[in-house]
């Protein structure tokens, strides 16, 4: 069967003029690194969130490391992070100097505000407040035990460009925030990041856009990776349902033409040396094309998250996260038990699904030890983990339609 899959992941945010982009600016590898297009990138994030200054970076990891850099935090300092996150969280705070310290989450899949009490010491500095799928945290009560024990929070936006909390936009809730321009995050470069610091910081903005400018650029082959992506991808999908482009995917990889979004390395804790580093022109370019849709695109989401509520809430098997206002829906997450079995029966229909975070600590592969997680430390993540399934939102009402039908044969 020709055609696209429905798919989670394999760059959904892709489409033709970001190909046409992506292969217009292949062409002129003298511009790859320094423009004004990073400028311009920055400057939309001022506008955005009313903030004098955005510094951007070539990954969300890289831009969390900056403000933790900024805000002096290193040995002997400990960083509440929430155990149902990406490794990326965790190991920028170990890249740091400091140790992360894992806290259960709510029924929203987000830092549960009880537990986060239990694990306040006198070395706590820093609470992570990751807004899960773009599902915005407890941030209230976040906010008000951030004030009671003098800690700095800083929002992970990786998953919530264009949320909303009670009317404010995320980003603007703490401290200071960060946001992933990934392959598979709200908007799209490959790779890249941006971090924000409260007005009120004004010495930790001037030490934030000092660490950026003591960074140096990716390399050409690096940035030649992320360009390639959009590319290729377009020629995977075209035939990934005749095995084609499942085999072309491999080789690339193989031959290393295309990266992966976490480096083996990381797995162990370890810091590639890749990150951080300054967001590259030519990077930067794909993101402005993305940023100009992202209304549309978290409209979509937001549109294809209701109609998945409301065609399968009488499912008694599903669990679903609680309505949450503002909420943007990078995915549409739910609980089932048999979660691997329905997986592997709707992808024979070419509907793939996700499954962030089936492991506590995603990916697969992931060293516990080396990033400090204990098992049955935070067990309501881990029961999650164990049953967590994600449907697609960028995808249009008439193929929601059919991963709702796939899913209830």
């Amino acid at each position: 069967m020709f055609g696209k899959p429905i798919t989670i992941s394999l760059s959904p945010n892709t489409e033709s003029d970001d190909v046409r982009l992506a292969l217009r600016t292949l062409f002129f590898p003298h511009a790859w690194k320094e423009g004004n297009a990073t400028y311009k990138v920055e400057q939309w994030f001022c506008r955005y969130f009313s903030v004098d200054s955005a510094v951007s970076f070539n990954s969300g990891r890289s831009a969390l490391l900056a403000i933790l850099k900024a805000f002096g935090i290193g040995e002997g300092d400990e960083v509440l992070v929430q155990a149902f996150t990406c490794v990326a969280v965790p190991n920028s705070v170990l890249w740091a100097g400091a140790t992360p310290i894992y806290v259960d989450i709510d029924d929203s899949f987000n830092m549960d505000p009880k537990e986060v009490e239990k694990k306040i010491t006198k070395q706590t500095k820093v609470m992570i407040v990751q807004h899960t799928f773009g599902i915005p945290a407890q941030v209230d009560q976040l906010v008000q035990l951030a004030k009671k024990h003098h800690l700095i929070l800083i929002e992970d936006c990786a998953h919530a460009l264009g949320a909303t909390y009670k009317g404010k936009k995320v980003g603007t809730l703490g401290d200071a925030a960060f946001f992933s321009f990934g392959r598979d995050k709200v908007v799209s470069s490959v790779f890249g990041g941006m971090a924000i610091i409260n007005g009120k910081w004004k010495m930790e903005n001037g030490k934030l856009e000092q660490y950026q400018k003591s960074l140096s650029y990716p390399s050409y082959f690096w940035i030649f990776q992320q360009l390639f992506h959009p590319i290729a991808f377009s020629i995977i999908l075209a035939s990934y349902n005749i095995l084609i482009g499942k085999i072309l995917l491999l080789i690339l990889q193989k031959l290393r033409l295309l990266s992966f979004p976490v480096y083996p390395e990381e797995k162990k804790g370890k810091q590639p040396s890749d990150f951080p580093a300054k967001f590259p022109h030519a990077l930067a370019i794909l993101l402005i094309n993305q940023l100009k849709k992202l209304e549309r695109y978290n409209e979509n989401r937001k549109q294809v998250a209701d109609f998945y509520r409301d065609q399968m809430s009488q499912k008694s098997d599903f669990k679903f996260t609680p309505e949450v206002g503002g909420a943007i829906y990078l995915r549409f997450p739910f609980l089932f038990s048999k979660s691997p079995q329905l997986i592997k029966k709707v992808r024979q229909q070419e509907i793939y699904l996700g499954n962030w975070y089936h492991n506590i600590i995603d990916p697969t592969g992931v060293d516990y030890q080396a990033i400090g997680y204990v098992f049955g430390s935070c067990p309501k993540a881990e029961k999650v983990a164990s049953q967590i399934l994600n449907l697609p939102t960028r995808i249009s009402l008439h193929d929601a339609k059919k991963v709702v039908e796939a899913i209830n044969l």
